[in-house]
């Protein structure tokens, strides 16, 4: 079980908390906004704690260190975990500069690995120039202690036991980075290491290049072949020093050269890197001011320029810090809560700061970014981004950015229409500027709808449209690297994507290696621009597409039976010919790991959002469906004890197969509590998800499963705001029982939304007995995309029991399937 840990470092609360701001305006138009919201506010304000080593164990796979929002450069430690930091690693081989949090692949950035140390430098020495393999990070790695590290927004702090103590601390803004190592009192020559053959555990460098420029600067790039053993990319980047070197070397494959400052190259897996000496007689620190760049030597130059330095020299540490605190503030300014202990209020806003981290700032500060084309373009009066995981951000995190950063959001959907524009199709898991095709399904559809249902899309619709139907009704060219829906052939002949295993995949994921799961998906995203083509007058494809989002019964076998539960009728995978899929010698177990992708049929069985009812149908009625549900989530022992989930659900972060339960670690059935409310029981989706949210917890175990760039953490703040998104395009926010007593979030136009619920407890289940809204009692189960952002006050009346014939059980308040889903 995961244990809660108190960070003792976060900085006082004072009262009430706070979350979130508006983030592209010039920072005066921000404050003036900000301030604006704030007179309006009635919960007082105060600091916003986050605690960021919150998943850095138990696969959360989020990094600890420092990162502005959305920013383009992070600065956090190494050690021996694929994702870059394990709470519980013993070492800390150095600080890389660049994460993406929470993803569950291999290879995940940090390049450029810099730690300082201290010894002699020279033949026979610590670091003995003499011999090959003297600079290999595993050997020289530093141990380090928890005791004084510091995990906040925008600063980490660390102190390294080796090397005679040296503190290591690191801050963030958008482009540009600082670190500051100050080495033991007494120390008189201190050096840094500057790693360019080396990443993270997995990472595989393919070749760089480094340069020592004059007394205090560094430069070079880095080529990799990143994320999953995806294609190579490149980073370049900048390193300045507020001192000049003593001494300087590059070492190589061969040994050390002193007193060199290149050029230097190397090649795949080739040690590679920088030693730097710094005379200690004036002062105990040294100060790294960095900055990378996917363009070009010149884009990291101009962005060390433009965020790193001030006077032509670079920026002190502190005051760096004090801007990237400041920032990150006023981001988590937006949101605020009320009620709860110190635990409750940074889970919230560390869940919040992992939100607001992706994707990242993709354009250099001249507007400059390196296409899927592998060309340059600029950006011009708008922020391009990259790294986009679409899988997974599909169904919680791209609708929370749209709700509280509008304006990101637009440039959201405008830099993946640049994608497919560049690359020549929609991506599914961008990485950088290339496509990994990593997952399966049409992610990108209900990515995009949604975003079109929100506003994000305006101007740029039939674009929009043009992109998502060919990639709905087509299949991209074998030359392209992206795979788009490769299952359609069969898809769109017979219904289904295929089964097939051996099926010539472009990267390491292709859609008939999971053909039941992705028939599901496909189906859901058709069901999504169903309705976009509707609304945009494109009748005959809206006519199509609704009635291709019915195909999840293609897959759907009322043979099937679940030996132990005894439940009947399942998805099942087909074959190409029509056939269902079988076992050699066992036949079909819907709880096996053949046709879905990271799940079973148990939990891929409730991914049919546009067709509740007909699903329930299937399932032999609503009150069968619901005792289904119940035994999927174990309901009567959650209902007795919340805590029952870490043995009911919770397994392993991988352990994605011979399942039958809710899987609270990864994405597919994130929204099957929600399915309680759309078949008319809506009080026991407060339940299951009260019980979910005792998984994250104030410590490095406190989110469950990977987080995804955000998608965990946005679920979180999701159930714990009274609001779900539904079937994607549809614009609905399913409403249920919030965790917190009040909250307020701001929305363009200076306008607040607030949450009243009196009553609500964290760690107390309450139930929803009547909701008003704007003054209006509102009977059916959601709020439309229009009313929230309309703001005012949403207010629940809460009940310590639930009213099973009252609020959300008559069928006239729940969702109907969009128009033209016949049966």
């Amino acid at each position: 079980m995961n244990q809660a840990r108190t960070n003792p470092f976060q900085p006082a609360i004072r009262g009430i908390c706070f979350a979130l701001a508006a983030c592209l305006l010039p920072l005066s138009a921000l404050d003036a906004t900000a301030a604006g919201a704030a007179a309006k506010a009635t919960i007082a304000a105060g600091a916003m704690p986050v605690n960021t080593f919150i998943g850095t164990q138990d696969e959360g796979n989020t990094f600890p260190g420092a990162s502005a929002p959305f920013g383009m450069i992070q600065v956090s430690p190494i050690a021996d975990h694929y994702a870059g930091y394990r709470y519980t690693d013993k070492k800390i081989r150095g600080f890389g500069h660049s994460f993406i949090s929470g993803a569950g692949c291999w290879e995940q950035g940090g390049q450029l690995s810099v730690l300082p140390v201290t010894g002699a430098i020279g033949p026979g020495g610590d670091f003995d120039t003499s011999k090959k393999g003297a600079f290999d990070h595993k050997k020289y790695a530093a141990d380090y202690t928890h005791d004084g590290e510091v995990g906040e927004a925008g600063y980490y702090k660390v102190k390294l036991t080796s090397y005679g103590g040296i503190t290591a601390e690191a801050t963030a803004l958008t482009r540009a980075a600082a670190e500051r190592y100050t080495y033991a009192p007494g120390t008189k020559t201190g050096h840094v290491l500057l790693n360019l053959g080396q990443a993270n555990e997995r990472h595989s460098v393919i070749g760089s290049e480094v340069k020592i420029v004059g007394d205090r600067s560094v430069e070079g790039r880095i080529v990799t072949r990143s994320f999953c053993g995806g294609a190579k990319y490149t980073t370049w980047f900048r390193m300045e020093f507020d001192q000049p070197f003593a001494r300087r070397g590059i070492w190589d494959d061969r040994a050390g050269w002193p007193d060199v400052d290149g050029p230097s190259q190397q090649g795949e897996a080739k040690p590679h890197g920088v030693w730097l000496s710094f005379d200690l007689e004036a002062g105990q620190a040294v100060t790294a001011v960095s900055a990378i760049s996917h363009v070009d030597a010149e884009g990291a130059r101009i962005n060390l320029k433009a965020e790193g330095m001030e006077g032509g020299k670079p920026m002190s540490f502190d005051a760096m810090k004090a801007k990237a605190q400041a920032n990150w503030q006023r981001e988590l300014a937006s949101v605020r809560i009320e009620g709860g202990n110190k635990d409750d209020r940074t889970v919230f806003y560390t869940a919040l700061y992992h939100t607001l981290l992706q994707p990242l700032t993709g354009n250099d500060a001249d507007g400059r970014y390196r296409g899927y084309d592998d060309a340059i373009h600029t950006a011009k009066d708008w922020t391009y981004y990259e790294f986009f995981s679409l899988w997974d951000t599909y169904r919680a995190q791209n609708q929370m950015l749209a709700l509280l950063r509008p304006e990101r959001a637009s440039d959201i959907a405008t830099s993946v229409l640049r994608i497919r524009e560049q690359g020549g199709w929609l991506p599914r898991w961008g990485y950088a500027n290339f496509e990994t095709n990593i997952m399966t399904g049409d992610p990108v559809t209900p990515f995009l709808v949604d975003l079109w249902r929100f506003g994000a899309l305006k101007g740029r619709e039939a674009e929009a449209y043009a992109a998502l139907r060919e990639n709905a009704f087509g299949v991209p060219a074998h030359g392209i690297r992206p795979q788009g829906r490769s299952g359609n052939p069969s898809y769109l002949k017979q219904g289904f994507v295929q089964y097939d295993r051996s099926f010539v995949s472009k990267g390491m994921d292709t859609d008939p290696h999971h053909g039941a799961s992705a028939t599901l998906e496909y189906a859901a995203a058709d069901g999504a621009l169903a309705g976009m083509a509707q609304a945009l007058g494109h009748l005959d494809d809206a006519k199509a597409l609704a009635q291709r989002a019915l195909n999840w019964k293609a897959i759907w076998d009322p043979s099937v039976v679940d030996a132990e539960t005894g439940q009947k009728g399942f998805p099942r995978p087909r074959l190409l010919d029509g056939s269902w899929f079988g076992d050699v010698g066992s036949g079909y177990d819907p709880r096996g790991d053949h046709g879905f992708h990271e799940g079973t049929a148990w939990q891929y069985q409730w991914l049919v959002p546009q067709d509740v009812p007909g699903l329930a149908a299937a399932m032999g009625g609503v009150a069968p469906a619901l005792g289904r549900l119940d035994q999927f989530f174990d309901y009567p022992a959650v209902l007795a004890d919340p805590n029952a989930v870490r043995k009911s659900w919770v397994v392993g972060p991988y352990s994605y197969y011979a399942q039958f339960r809710y899987n609270p670690n990864n994405e597919p059935d994130l929204h099957a509590p929600w399915m309680y409310t759309l078949m008319g029981q809506p009080w026991k989706t407060t339940t299951v998800v009260r019980a979910a949210e005792t998984l994250f917890t104030n410590g490095p175990g406190g989110v469950t499963g990977n987080d995804d760039l955000g998608t965990m953490s946005s679920w979180y703040l999701f159930s714990a705001l009274g609001i779900y998104p539904d079937m994607p395009g549809s614009g609905r926010f399913l409403l249920h029982a919030p965790r917190f007593a009040r909250a307020e979030i701001d929305l363009p136009q200076g306008r607040i939304l607030r949450i009243e619920a009196p009553g609500a407890r964290p760690g107390e289940r309450r139930f929803v007995k009547s909701v008003n809204h704007g003054g209006r009692a509102v009977e059916r189960v959601w709020l439309d995309w229009e009313q929230l952002q309309s703001g005012g006050a949403l207010k629940y009346q809460l009940t310590t029991q639930p009213d099973t014939q009252g609020w959300g059980t008559r069928g006239r308040d729940l969702p109907r399937p969009p128009a033209g889903l016949a049966h």
